[in-house]
């Protein structure tokens, strides 16, 4: 995955259920308790996105990011759109093909053969010359950036939202894990999201496991450099140096606003 969460109409949320008490068992719900959404409420859906765009794109502006595409040369072919899906990833195929079934005929879908073929590799071929050009048409038509928002939901951010919450971990904690499988997707290599999570088991225990949210989060971190550094196209960590940890030194669990950090030299602010 690339270099690897408001969403509008296409945002899926799923917010708790709750069952109201009778009137004379109900108390107030303490403001601490309020504030601490997880990354699914849409306020702090909105922050994981722009913190991913200051990285990826480095820009705030997220929503602008559905016609981004361009070839980066880390070896995945053309990165594309909200959470850099890949030609040679298999990301992108996915989402053409779940564009093609809910949009048949649409501007994409001739190139699923192409991308079929040169799915694990970092090749063009059967898409350019007019790839580029036609994946920002397609992002001008609302059904692609829903197609967009519920590729990034169902293999980006769900699974890590779920895996967070089962974790004992809060909105910081959540945002770390998403911004992981991003970058390293979830599969069996060793600088997977869920191997960088097993070397971190290795060091400290989340707090499902009774360990504390900050020792685990810092162990979860530094086998995120660790798998950054494997690769020559993800050595640079200040996603995690002067982002995450800055946030997690400050003790922001909650992912609250204001929020200030760095990526790649570059500053940016949440008010």
């Amino acid at each position: 995955m690339t270099l690897g969460a408001l969403l509008g109409a296409a945002l899926l949320t799923a917010p708790a259920a709750a069952q109201a008490a009778p009137a004379a068992f109900t108390s107030p719900v303490p403001a601490a308790a309020r504030a601490a959404a997880g990354l699914d409420d849409p306020a702090k859906k909105d922050i994981a996105m722009q913190i991913v765009s200051s990285a990826e794109n480095s820009s705030l502006d997220w929503k602008a990011q559905y016609k981004y595409i361009e070839d980066i040369r880390d070896g995945r072919g053309y990165t594309a759109g909200i959470i850099g899906f890949c030609s040679g990833t298999g990301d992108m195929l996915d989402l053409v093909e779940y564009y093609t079934q809910v949009k048949p005929g649409n501007v994409l879908a001739k190139y699923l053969p192409a991308l079929r073929k040169v799915d694990g590799t970092d090749s063009h071929k059967g898409l350019d010359p007019n790839f580029t050009k036609d994946w920002a048409k397609a992002a001008q038509d609302p059904e692609f950036r829903k197609a967009q928002d519920h590729e990034r939901d169902r293999v980006y951010f769900d699974p890590a939202v779920k895996q967070g919450k089962s974790d004992g971990v809060g909105t910081l904690g959540q945002f770390i894990y998403y911004d992981a499988i991003v970058m390293h997707g979830d599969g069996g290599d060793s600088t997977s999201f869920r191997n960088i999570r097993k070397r971190a088991l290795s060091k400290a225990k989340p707090p499902a496991q009774g360990g504390n949210e900050t020792t685990w989060l810092n162990a979860f971190l530094d086998a995120r450099v660790w798998a950054m550094k494997q690769e020559e196209a993800h050595s640079d960590t200040s996603r995690v140096d002067t982002a995450q940890r800055v946030f997690l030194r400050k003790g922001n669990l909650n992912l609250n606003t204001p929020l200030d950090w760095k990526v790649y030299g570059d500053s940016f602010h949440i008010g």
